[in-house]
């Protein structure tokens, strides 16, 4: 893990790039590859795929309710319990959330309305591989529930060593999801995407994924929207001489542990807590299990040692981090100028793995930078916004000038008639 010592903030823009470069042409090759066999070939796509990457020979991909109560039953009672509680929070959270119908008259006779209705068809994508993420479930499935959506498809890839992970299908029982595919990778996004006989296609693809299931997501974008390109997970912490160094390790190695393309950031104008972190992780890092993962992260990590408070937010809004935890001095006042980034920790007892797991909000966020141009998921993700106006004679008679006005000038003829033709019909 590097450490740099005041930087030159000509530097900063290079020293925010993430482990993977934003476009590989690789694996932007070999999606493309893998996204327009299964829109062409469908099913048989998804067999061969199956077998190549998961090594799993599938003669049905989806699975029945009797494999999905099956394998949810062979979840322990602890992690039942806490995944119950973590759905609570969830839906505390999301249910907060509804969108109010608009009404506005803006001038006698024009009334103006804004309505929020569910998306019809949505597509959770689920990881598998490491680390099962069957809190992404919740994340997903609660409010794809709570804003009304009629049909939640999931897919996860299901390896030839070992079924689904139960707490996947746990998970997914608690949050009311009952179609769930047996597949992974670009090739789960293409299935939902283009539609196959046994995938049904969807209006709007979630879920974060490896550099593969990202760029599938960026690739079908012509034929469906997408949440955002949630790609390798990511943590910053802002942090001052106040801080504690065994803390800000922990939140650093609890990302870096994701995978060798995850990135943990440290961001202080403190040189002493700078070095006194490098040490905490080396010995955190001892006691972990995921060791390989975690080398590989903090090989392309950072620690940034700036010259004031001021200059370290700075640098976080440039950053735009997935995840940032701030522990500072005030830490709530350094949030309020924070612009860029996916989700906020603020003080020493917010760990990022709260936001993960039970606070309530969301954890499907943008990385690479996206935070500075979207939000995380929520419920208004699973929502579209449909306007409505009506006009009585009266009201139509007001904006009359002002439309024929302007399609006059703009050389559309038509638009200005469809306002004339109503009018001359007041006169009869």
């Amino acid at each position: 893990m590097e450490t740099i010592f005041y930087p030159d903030r000509k530097d900063f823009d290079r020293l925010c790039s993430r482990n993977i470069p934003a476009d590989d042409p690789g694996v932007t090759a070999a999606v493309e590859s893998i996204v327009a066999d299964v829109a062409v070939r469908g099913d048989e796509a998804l067999r061969e795929y199956a077998l190549r990457f998961d090594g799993v020979s599938l003669d049905s991909f989806e699975l029945t309710p009797a494999e999905i109560d099956e394998g949810a039953s062979r979840v322990d009672g602890e992690t039942a319990r806490a995944i119950d509680a973590a759905a609570g929070q969830i839906r505390i959270f999301h249910e907060a959330q509804r969108p109010a119908p608009l009404r506005v008259e803006s001038i006698p006779g024009v009334v103006c309305e804004q309505r929020p209705v569910p998306i019809r068809t949505v597509g959770l994508y689920i990881p598998g591989g490491r680390a099962p993420l069957f809190s992404t479930v919740l994340m997903l499935g609660i409010p794809a529930r709570i804003a009304g959506c009629r049909n939640v498809v999931m897919c996860t890839p299901q390896s030839g060593s070992a079924p689904i992970a139960p707490e996947i299908l746990y998970a997914a029982r608690v949050a009311g999801i009952d179609k769930i595919y047996r597949i992974g990778g670009a090739q789960a996004v293409a299935a939902m995407a283009y539609g196959t006989a046994s995938v049904p296609r969807v209006d709007k693809i979630f879920g974060p994924g490896n550099r593969f299931v990202t760029k599938a997501k960026q690739l079908v974008t012509s034929v469906t929207a997408i949440d955002m390109p949630a790609g390798p997970s990511e943590v910053m912490v802002l942090a001052d001489h106040t801080a504690r160094p065994d803390f800000i390790a922990s939140d650093m190695l609890s990302q870096a542990e994701h995978g060798p393309d995850s990135q943990a950031m440290l961001v202080t104008n403190s040189p002493s807590l700078a070095e006194a972190v490098v040490d905490e992780v080396g010995r955190q890092s001892r006691l972990l299990s995921r060791a390989e993962s975690v080398a590989g992260s903090l090989s392309s990590s950072r620690i940034i040692v700036t010259r004031s408070r001021e200059e370290a937010i700075d640098f976080a809004n440039m950053y735009a981090a997935e995840h940032l935890i701030i522990n500072m001095e005030n830490p709530r006042e350094a949030a309020m100028e924070i612009d860029a980034a996916g989700s906020v920790f603020i003080g020493p007892y917010s760990p990022e793995s709260a936001g993960d797991y039970a606070s309530g909000t969301n954890h499907t966020l943008p990385t690479g930078g996206w935070a500075r141009s979207m939000s995380g998921v929520n419920l208004e993700s699973f929502m579209r916004r449909i306007t409505y106006q009506q006009l009585t004679p009266d009201g139509l008679a007001s904006l009359a000038p002002v439309i024929t006005a302007m399609a006059e000038a703009e050389g559309l003829d038509a638009h200005a008639a469809a306002v004339t033709v109503r009018l001359k019909s007041f006169e009869k």
